[in-house]
């Protein structure tokens, strides 16, 4: 399997820290906000990654991040997204690195508590289809919520005015190769971007999503300054990217 990693963006909702930098450099307690994600998927076992970035300080990325050595990764390749098309455009940029192979995506900005290795190995035995991780939250107007029936999804409903549950679908995605010809044949949404929630509403539709409940905490760091500040004080205090 590999990694991707986006990172793309304007970050506006951290204005102003943001009109200077990449909202992925911005510093989580001792570290930038990437070097999480990325440690996430080093855990999992994943050795070759792709960093997606966009903006005009897509560069930054490679002088703080280089070849990946300091992650002991094999290999860590990068992609520029132009403009905001979409975290589904973003996955798109990534088909020729993933080379056939099944892929596991996270957002730059998730910040987790334990590890997604459990659900990583799973992934690895799926014949096909995809998985996601899921975790209950308190305000699902935000988020994509995922409709369960036992062990099944029936649909994701992006930022739902009533949500029928309270489970949002966090920014880790696993993909078979299929994945790049869902994202071929998408239509932009009204806010002109093509959607992660149509790639995951394609994959139910054929039968083929997993899901697993993420434990521990976790953050959507780029959320607001609010969530920004709440993830630094529980890493500080109780860290993150747990192997047990």
């Amino acid at each position: 399997m590999k990694g991707i990693i986006l990172a793309g963006g304007l970050g506006t909702r951290l204005r102003p820290l943001t009109d200077i930098t990449n909202k992925h450099l911005l510093p989580i307690y001792d570290k930038p906000m990437i070097f999480y994600p990325i440690q996430t998927l080093v855990n999992a076992g994943i050795e070759d990654i792709m960093i997606v970035c966009g903006g005009n300080n897509a560069g930054d990325f490679l002088r703080l991040l280089g070849n990946g050595s300091i992650f002991g990764l094999k290999h860590l390749n990068y992609a520029y997204q132009q403009g905001q098309g979409g975290i589904a455009e973003a996955v798109g940029l990534a088909e020729h690195f993933a080379g056939g192979d099944k892929v596991v995506i996270m957002l730059g900005d998730n910040i987790i508590e334990k590890n997604i290795k459990n659900a990583a190995e799973q992934f690895e035995k799926q014949e096909s289809g995809a998985r996601i991780l899921l975790k209950e939250v308190e305000n699902p107007r935000e988020y994509g919520i995922a409709e369960l029936d036992g062990d099944k999804i029936r649909n994701i409903e992006e930022k739902p005015k009533n949500p029928r549950t309270s489970y949002a679908v966090i920014g880790v995605y696993m993909y078979d190769n299929k994945v790049f010809d869902i994202v071929k044949s998408l239509k932009p949404s009204q806010r002109g971007e093509l959607e992660i929630t149509d790639v995951n509403n394609a994959y139910i539709n054929m039968g083929e999503m997993k899901y697993d409940f993420l434990e521990g905490y976790w953050a959507d760091a780029g959320e607001s300054i609010e969530a920004l500040l709440e993830a630094n004080n529980f890493v500080k205090k109780y860290g993150a990217n747990k192997i047990d």
